[in-house]
């Protein structure tokens, strides 16, 4: 698989990286067995580019030493980002629960590096800004375990452009995480320029729309209560409506090119410019063969304007409920 370099500090990665959220939380009951198969497969692909966080461990570690468990054999070979930012014995969606105190983060930074089994975190993510603690503050704790050799680079996770310039005049910042693809597209006029400016490495999460963009959707009534699409604002009722006839438009458009829809939405993603390294997240190995392929995807002018055409402004409700929104985004 092709290779991306993000931020001037050179961080190297395969074109399509992987999230994993979902093997442990968000979307139904965990799959540690599909998640240690999906991550391997995943690797024999060509993708170097893991994605993990406290977080998704309710604090317990538990989708960190999956990745652990999982690249054991090619650790030296690969890319480990995690994330801090939250005290975990809150609920995570309580705006409170945010802590990003230096005595936090060295603290999570030394949980993680023993839940994964190695001895640096190839990236490190504010996963949530904290108002309560100045982000030149983070900025500076990272940049100490990067000169302990503990951490290689610095992330942030849905910062707003004043904080990315503030952080990233303490210490440069490698790579910026955000939502972002065919349905979302705030960061668009707001944050890419900011990071482009910067020379910061841009990731969008839930590239594919948080599944939608696969086509394999139902209606939310039809998912269990601890699927966070249950409640997301772009599967309840017309806006559910108008964003499926889209996709069904995207899925015939791809057919016309002899692609899947996950193919086309991700290989849109990577036509948007060099410093983009998408990460899609599943727990089934089939799903990353399927995404892997779009890194071979290219798409012309043409079919660019004609994606503009069906989704000119992304979908039809909101990425998050208000108070779940980040702030810049709000």
């Amino acid at each position: 698989m092709q290779q991306r370099t993000l931020g001037r500090e050179g961080l190297t990665v395969s074109a399509l990286g992987l999230g994993t959220m979902g093997m442990t939380m968000a979307y139904g009951a965990p799959d540690a067995e599909g998640g240690l198969a999906t991550i391997r497969r995943a690797y024999e692909l060509g993708i170097t580019f893991f994605d993990t966080a406290e977080l998704y461990g309710g604090g317990t570690g538990s989708n960190e030493q999956l990745h652990g468990r999982a690249v054991k054999d090619f650790r030296d070979e690969v890319v480990l980002a995690t994330k801090f930012g939250f005290d975990m014995t809150k609920n995570q969606f309580d705006g409170e629960a945010l802590d990003s105190r230096p005595e936090n983060i060295r603290k999570v930074a030394e949980n993680s590096l023993r839940y994964l089994g190695t001895d640096r975190l190839d990236v490190f993510y504010q996963h949530r800004v904290d108002p309560a603690v100045p982000i030149e503050e983070v900025a500076g704790t990272v940049g100490e375990l990067i000169k302990a050799g503990k951490v290689r680079y610095f992330g942030l996770s849905e910062a707003g452009p004043e904080a990315i310039r503030r952080a990233h005049a303490v210490q440069p910042v490698s790579v910026l995480q955000t939502e972002y693809s065919l349905f979302e597209r705030e960061v668009e006029d707001t944050v890419l320029p900011v990071v482009r400016e910067l020379g910061i490495g841009f990731v969008p999460y839930s590239p594919l729309g948080r599944g939608f963009l696969t086509g394999d959707v139902r209606p939310a009534s039809e998912y269990p209560d601890d699927d966070m699409r249950s409640f997301d604002d772009r599967w309840q009722g017309k806006n559910f409506e108008a964003n499926l006839a889209a996709v069904e438009e995207l899925k015939t458009f791809a057919q016309s090119k002899g692609i899947t829809a996950t193919q086309l939405a991700l290989a849109w993603l990577l036509a948007q410019g060099d410093d983009i390294v998408p990460i899609p997240g599943t727990r089934k190995v089939h799903r990353v063969e399927e995404s892997a392929g779009a890194a071979a995807v290219e798409l012309t002018g043409g079919d660019l304007e004609r994606i503009r055409e069906i989704l000119p402004h992304g979908s039809y409700g909101s990425r998050y409920l208000a108070k779940h929104m980040p702030e810049w985004a709000r």
